[in-house]
């Protein structure tokens, strides 16, 4: 760490079962009029405690749940009136990464006007949100992305086919809700796709180059907890301890990575999850462990700690020994929730010739989004081509 840093975080963290009942409680001095920003499908399942617990603390409810997967311009122009036609003042976003994004969107465009593709970083840069969104209770219903606690906003523009980023601590939540009773539903692929980015998270913002003693602290617990609540909540939904965990260590991993930023992993699985169609997730698990081996030679200690962490090597071993093991331990996390399985229901893998073809393009795109040059390895564009090649042949070529 050189010169001064700032940690960036919520105001307020709720964790436990029934914390969900808590957004209006939260709310309830900060606004008079909320809207619930989710898809049709998770308000379906727990709308109705939302906008009971908003009712409770004297805040009214208009809802748009309309959210798709990954949320669009057209989402966010939709849900921004409804907003405004309401009368709203304050948001709730109630699902994964997607509404809580949309939700942001909205949240910048009420604060600031125009179109929110005009604060994207290729066009306003970073910390390009000139004023802060409205008071925001985020609750997720997935325990992967740590989007409640980023100041990330991820938009498809479909006009082009492509996908932009906003950076700007102007859009953090204000409140993050972590209750286990929503996550015990999530099937077990994308309890598996979710952990598994959460993972990820904790180890790129540990081993960026910008890491620091506050994003350090987060990021080892994360590590730590994922590696082991991932398996249990995997294998039993029903386990709400687990759940517990992962939330917290969802948490972790996301406040970790907005204030240490993430590397090359994520810049490589944007263009290869496109590529292939593959959940956010899945692309990561794929891709962590090749770059975990590309990488190591540029943070050998801190590869050394992310084994020990889960559990892959002693206080004994030599950090050379231990960095050797930490991507053999990821593997094999992967395979304890049987990620790779997932590929052939969730991808579509082409044959090699038609891959091959499109790597040059997926290593350009990888390099373009900025993420590699946070890496403790540098890569060039033929080593990054060298990787999506390598994971074909290793990985995905069984699936073609």
């Amino acid at each position: 760490m050189t010169g001064r840093e700032r940690f960036v975080a919520p105001e307020q963290v709720v964790v436990g079962r029934g914390a969900v009942d808590e957004v209006g409680d939260r709310l309830g001095e900060r606004g008079s009029t909320a809207l619930i920003v989710a898809t049709g499908g998770v308000f379906g399942r727990y709308g109705d405690r939302v906008r009971d617990s908003l009712a409770a603390a004297g805040i009214d409810a208009a809802v748009y749940d309309e959210v798709r997967p990954d949320p669009t311009v057209e989402n966010v122009r939709e849900a921004l009136e409804t907003y405004r036609a309401s009368g709203c003042d304050c948001l709730v976003a109630l699902g994964g990464g997607s509404p809580i994004d949309t939700a942001k969107a909205v949240g910048v465009l009420a604060a600031n006007g125009g179109e929110i593709r005009e604060y994207a970083v290729d066009r306003a840069g970073y910390e390009g949100v000139p004023a802060s969104i409205p008071p925001l209770a985020a609750v997720p219903t997935t325990a992967g992305t740590g989007s409640e606690a980023t100041r990330s906003i991820v938009i498809s523009d479909e006009s082009t086919a492509t996908k932009f980023l906003v950076v700007s601590t102007e859009v953090l939540p204000t409140v993050a809700v972590e209750d286990p009773e929503l996550v015990a539903t999530l099937p077990p692929s994308h309890t598996a796709f979710t952990g598994v980015d959460a993972l990820t998270h904790a180890i790129e913002a540990y081993v960026s180059v910008h890491a620091w003693s506050m994003s350090d602290t987060l990021a080892r617990a994360a590590i730590e907890r994922v590696g082991t609540a991932l398996p249990a909540s995997w294998a039993n939904g029903d386990d709400l301890d687990a759940r517990e965990a992962m939330l917290v260590g969802q948490l972790q991993a996301g406040q970790a990575f907005t204030n240490a930023s993430v590397a090359l992993v994520h810049g490589m699985a944007r263009p290869f999850g496109a590529q292939l169609h593959l959940p956010h997730g899945l692309a990561n698990g794929v891709l962590l462990p090749y770059v975990m081996e590309f990488s190591r030679p540029g943070a050998e200690e801190r590869y050394a700690d992310v084994a020990r962490l889960l559990g892959a090597a002693t206080d004994e071993a030599t950090d050379r020994e231990a960095a050797k093991a930490a991507a053999g331990a990821v593997r094999e996390l992967c395979r304890d929730v049987s990620l790779y399985d997932y590929l052939a229901e969730f991808g579509e893998v082409p044959d090699r010739a038609a891959y091959v073809d499109a790597v040059g393009e997926m290593a350009d795109d990888a390099i373009a989004s900025g993420s590699p040059d946070n890496n403790p390895r540098k890569p060039t564009a033929a080593e990054i081509e060298e990787l999506y090649v390598d994971v074909y042949d290793d990985v995905l070529t069984e699936y073609a």
